[in-house]
């Protein structure tokens, strides 16, 4: 895998650090729907729906189950802000 192809993610909540590193993909729900964020989207930003965020790395895939939250999307990087 190419170092660019990768997003770089940040998912933490106000007291917790879920994760953070290199990923394939997210995905996660929002008003409209569940979507998926992958290296080169577009600059995003919503508000998440309860649910799930998984996120998608090389090794393995981490799940978090979420209330709410936030999530900005800018340059292959991936800000999440959940249960907030």
């Amino acid at each position: 895998m190419i170092k660019d192809t990768l997003l770089k993610v940040v998912a933490r909540a106000p007291f917790q650090l879920y994760y953070e590193g290199n990923a394939l993909a997210v995905t996660a729900t929002n008003k409209v729907g569940k979507f998926d964020i992958l290296p080169g989207h577009a600059d995003f930003f919503s508000l998440l729906n309860s649910g799930e965020v998984i996120i998608e790395t090389d090794s393995e895939d981490i799940t978090i189950p979420i209330s709410n939250g936030i999530v900005c999307v800018r340059d292959d990087e991936v800000l999440m802000f959940l249960n907030i």
